[in-house]
């Protein structure tokens, strides 16, 4: 049976021109405004804080840059993804960039190995990679082991509940689990999320769904304390298509009564001295 990793990473390889092409994603725009940020990390400035002088690793970092925007703010930061095409493209960006960002191929799960253990003043995440891993616990422990005593984690990410819903007939309805699974979700698809004509070769992915509280056990089993933990109503990618709308700065919001639904999360955490 091959393994997921392998299912996953064609289907990511094959998205990284289409990624790097789009206006979703701004690569010119990194390459022709100094002080460009992504509207993923300009969301989530406010809840950061001042990054300045900290070394910070970036797991899941995709084509970077998120990587490359956290490094804009002061960090020095290592994005780590298991995409080779990935990691190539980041490298590219951050090289023609000039940003003190640099990239790692590995799996997450050995990021302790790839990146050094307890080097790190902040791990981040950003939205849309949790899901890609079987095992929360497994992935607390990593985010423990990266973090230097008095570290932070910094992670928004899918909510559980977008994650288990599906639009249809203009009703919401909750179709897929809610809590980690032995057996992953199996998706079939040659589009990606960027607005963009061009098809994959690889289709299938494999994912999992973490409830919250999943989540947050994960990482007080590793040792580290919750800091923060917050609820939002938009999502920076068309979740739910024909149901959800572009409200602007790249965020995406259910278009009837938003208020039902919580689309992404805030979680903040430190490891203990």
């Amino acid at each position: 049976m091959t393994d997921y990793r392998e299912i996953n990473q064609a289907n990511w390889d094959d998205r990284v021109p289409a990624h790097v092409a789009s206006d979703y994603y701004s690569v010119r725009r990194f390459l022709a405004e100094p002080g460009f940020i992504s509207d993923v990390v300009r969301f989530d400035r406010p809840r950061l804080g001042d990054v300045s002088g900290l070394r910070g690793a970036h797991l899941q970092c995709h084509i970077g840059t998120d990587t490359i925007s956290l490094a804009r703010l002061g960090a020095s930061m290592t994005g780590l993804d298991f995409s080779g095409q990935a990691v190539e493209a980041a490298r590219k960006l951050a090289s023609d960039a000039a940003a003190d960002a640099s990239f790692v191929q590995s799996d997450v799960y050995l990021a302790a190995v790839a990146l050094g253990a307890g080097e790190f003043d902040l791990v981040y995440t950003g939205v849309g990679s949790l899901s890609w891993l079987p095992d929360i616990r497994r992935w607390g422990a990593v985010v423990a082991d990266l973090l230097r005593p008095g570290g932070r984690l910094f992670i928004r990410e899918d909510h559980p509940v977008l994650l288990a819903a599906k639009a249809r007939d203009g009703l919401l309805t909750l179709e897929r689990p809610y809590f980690e699974q032995p057996e992953p979700n199996v998706s079939m698809s040659g589009a990606t999320y960027v607005g963009t004509d061009a098809k994959l070769a690889h289709k299938v992915t494999q994912w999992w769904n973490h409830g919250i509280g999943e989540t947050i056990t994960a990482l007080l089993g590793a040792g580290l304390r919750i800091s923060e933990f917050t609820e939002h109503d938009s999502i920076p990618w068309p979740a739910l298509p024909g149901a959800t709308e572009c409200i602007g700065d790249g965020e995406h919001r259910l278009i009837d009564r938003p208020q039902r639904l919580p689309h992404t999360y805030t979680l903040q955490a430190v490891k203990g001295g």
